[in-house]
């Protein structure tokens, strides 16, 4: 007997990966606020990372994340909710604010978010990991990106 039925079985995933994005943004910008948060993610959960890629001439490529990143859209209000359940459910995450727009490197960025109460972030963006029903929940009220 051969494991060739469970090789070719769906992978199935006890967690998500998720990008809520504000409605309203740019093209250019859901672009960009995606990049940033999701390699928030990457730096911190190891975990998420798969294996290196190579091609078939055996040149080396970076791995990359080991499953989906679903990406989704709401409202102001909607991602303001989706920040009080991920900090209520202590979920790894990372956060985009308008105020990252006028900013060009990393020390700037920090130093914006810092500068505003969490209660008072203008959020744009916003990544969460976890297990898939966690964040569901988080998402409530989002729905996919187009």
């Amino acid at each position: 007997m051969t494991n060739e039925n469970t090789e070719n079985a769906p992978v199935r995933f006890d967690t998500k990966i998720a990008v809520l994005l504000r409605g309203d943004l740019e093209s250019w910008q859901r672009l960009n606020v995606t990049a940033f948060l999701v390699s928030g993610l990457g730096s911190e959960l190891p975990e998420v990372i798969g294996e290196p890629y190579a091609d078939a001439d055996g040149t080396p490529y970076l791995p990359m994340f080991r499953q989906p990143v679903l990406v989704f859209e709401g409202t102001k209000e909607v991602l303001a909710a989706a920040h009080g359940r991920v900090l209520s459910r202590s979920l790894p995450r990372a956060v985009f604010t308008a105020d990252l727009f006028a900013t060009g490197n990393d020390r700037d960025n920090r130093a914006a978010v810092r500068a505003v109460p969490r209660s008072r972030l203008d959020l744009v963006g916003l990544a969460v990991h976890g297990p898939r029903n966690a964040v569901d929940k988080v998402l409530k009220g989002a729905r996919m990106h187009p």
